[in-house]
């Protein structure tokens, strides 16, 4: 089926593509405004179209961004660093974990943006990575991506900067620093 024009673009597509935004936005102004958007970039961007035979998705994709981009701009700017909880420990009277807290949240102030975003949502906020998704206007799999890696990203600076014993449940027991990061922050 060929469509050239924006008007047998909207005579397909209209009713299917007001009930797919109307399922994710709530508010009816909302979502009849972001219709509205979509055509608006459909109709700017359809000569850009090569492949008549993808027009369903390619009309579909420029939907679902606009729904992305309309939750991207409800969320709240979120500073970050400011109020940073310590994070919490299992058994309030451990030692160890007092001594490097202040450590992990040095560590993780100094990771890259994304990284540490989804480490301070997910482990100090207590969200979800769903939810961690759902906030950040990403996919499920692109929030557990972030999350994997900042973790990762963090045991690494934590064994750059110590050595770790732990016992056969695997929680530390003891640590002893390599380098002067741990001992300038007060955790040894």
């Amino acid at each position: 089926m060929t469509m050239t024009s924006v008007e047998t673009v909207w005579e397909t597509f209209n009713t299917p593509l007001a009930k797919f935004i109307r399922k994710r936005v709530p508010d009816q102004h909302a979502a009849d405004d972001l219709l509205q958007d979509v055509y608006i970039k459909m109709h700017t961007h359809l000569d850009g179209l090569h492949d008549h035979a993808r027009l369903r998705a390619w009309v579909y994709q420029i939907a679902r961004n606009a729904v992305y981009d309309y939750y991207r701009a409800l969320k709240p700017a979120m500073p970050l660093l400011d109020d940073l909880p310590q994070p919490a420990a299992d058994d309030a009277t451990d030692e160890i974990a007092e001594r490097l807290s202040l450590s992990v949240r040095e560590m993780v102030a100094s990771m890259p943006e994304p990284y540490r975003e989804a480490l301070i949502l997910t482990e100090f906020h207590g969200l979800t990575q769903k939810q961690l998704a759902e906030q950040l206007g990403i996919s499920i799999s692109g929030a557990k991506s972030r999350v994997q890696r900042g973790r990762k990203l963090l045991r690494e600076m934590l064994f750059a900067c110590c050595h770790f014993q732990f016992d056969r449940l695997g929680q530390v027991i003891d640590y002893h620093p390599h380098c002067h990061c741990c001992v300038e922050q007060g955790c040894n």
